[in-house]
C-alpha cells in the first residue's frame, strides 16, 4: 500500500490499542479527548492525517453511550481531515444483544447503532465475536468479524488438554462450543435451562457426560455472571472434576465480580477486548490478549491481503 497506516485510539481501551501498535511496529497518533462540564465530548486530532489509512480502536463497552459517541466523533474528525480510508476497529460491539424485535414496541438497537456508525461514513468495520452474526448485515459497508477462539484454543491446549469437555451454557451457543471442542479434541455438553413457571428459579439440565471431566464453559460474553455461575454449579452437581469459564468479552456489570469470586468456578478466562478497571481484576480472572490477532487483521487490510484465514 502506497499510503501510510495510522492507528488512533479512543478512551475505551487504550492499553489494547498500544499492544496492537507494538505488534504493527507503529505509534499511536495523538488525539485530544476531553469532556465539557455539561458532558459533551470534544475531539481533536493532533497531526496531519491527509491521505492516510486510518484505523480507530474503540470498543463500545461501558459507558456504552459515551464510548459510542466518542467513536462517532473521532470518525467524523478523521473524515473531515481528508483521510484516504477509515476503518473502525470495534473489538466489542455494544448493543449487540438487541439484534431483533423480541417483543412488541421495542427497537432493534443493534441496527440503530449500525446506522449511526454508517452516518459518519467509515469505509469498513473490524470487530470481534459479534453476539449475533446477522449484525454484519445491518451495515452496507464491509464488516470483518474476527473470532477470539484461536487465542482460547492455544491457552486450553497448554493447560486443559486431558479429560476436557466444552460446555455451551445455553442451546444458542452450541455451534461456538462445538468449534472449540473440535479444535482441542474435547467432548461436548450443553446446559438446558428451563423455568417451570413465572417467578420460579431456573432448572439447569446437563446434556452430556461431564462426570470426572474438566469442563470448559464457553460463551461470547459474561455480563451479570448469573447464567455462567449457575451452569458451573450444575456441572459440579453432575460430577465435574473442575469447571472453568472462557468468554471473549468481560462485560461484568452489577455484582458479576462477586458472583464469579464466590462461585465454584476454578478460573474465568477473558480476552482483553474490554478494558477492566482495577476493582474488577481478581485472582480468579485471567486475561488473554487479542492484540496480535487484531493487529494481523489490520496489517492485512492495509496491504489489501485476505483476512479470511483469521476467521477460524
Amino acid at each position: 500500500m502506497n499510503y501510510e497506516l495510522l492507528l488512533l485510539s479512543g478512551n475505551a481501551n487504550e492499553p489494547l490499542a498500544r499492544e496492537i501498535a507494538d505488534y504493527l511496529g507503529v505509534r499511536l497518533a495523538g488525539v485530544d479527548l476531553k469532556k465539557f462540564s455539561d458532558g459533551e465530548i470534544s475531539v481533536k486530532i493532533n497531526e496531519n492525517i491527509r491521505g492516510k489509512d486510518v484505523f480507530i480502536v474503540q470498543p463500545t463497552s461501558a459507558p456504552a453511550n459515551d464510548n459510542l459517541m466518542e467513536l462517532l466523533l473521532i470518525i467524523d474528525a478523521v473524515r473531515r481531515a481528508s483521510a484516504k480510508r477509515i476503518t473502525a476497529v470495534v473489538p466489542y460491539y455494544g448493543y449487540g444483544r438487541q439484534d431483533r424485535k423480541s417483543e412488541p414496541r421495542v427497537p432493534i438497537s443493534a441496527r440503530v447503532v449500525a446506522d449511526l456508525i454508517e452516518a459518519v461514513a467509515p469505509d469498513r468495520i473490524l470487530t470481534m465475536d459479534l453476539h449475533a452474526d446477522q449484525i454484519q448485515g445491518f451495515f452496507h459497508i464491509p464488516v470483518d468479524n474476527l473470532y477470539a477462539a484461536p487465542v482460547f484454543i492455544k491457552y486450553l491446549r497448554e493447560t486443559r488438554a486431558n479429560d476436557a469437555v466444552v460446555v455451551s451454557p445455553d442451546t444458542g451457543g452450541v455451534e461456538r462450543a462445538r468449534f472449540l471442542a473440535r479444535h482441542i479434541n474435547a467432548g461436548l455438553a450443553i446446559i438446558d435451562k428451563r423455568r417451570p413457571k413465572a417467578n420460579v428459579a431456573e432448572i439447569m439440565h446437563v446434556i452430556g457426560d461431564v462426570k470426572d471431566k474438566n469442563c470448559i464453559l464457553y460463551d461470547d460474553m459474561i455480563d451479570t455472571g448469573g447464567t455462567i455461575t449457575k451452569a458451573a454449579s450444575a456441572l459440579k452437581a453432575n460430577g465435574a472434576k473442575s469447571v472453568i469459564a472462557c468468554a471473549t468479552h468481560a462485560v461484568l456489570s452489577g455484582s458479576a465480580i462477586e458472583k464469579l469470586t464466590e462461585s465454584v468456578l476454578d478460573e474465568v478466562v477473558f480476552s482483553n477486548t474490554i478494558q477492566l478497571p482495577p476493582e474488577k481484576q481478581t485472582d480468579k480472572i485471567r486475561r488473554l490478549s487479542v492484540a496480535q490477532l487484531v493487529g494481523e487483521a489490520i496489517r492485512r487490510i492495509h496491504n489489501e491481503e485476505s483476512v479470511s484465514s483469521l476467521f477460524v
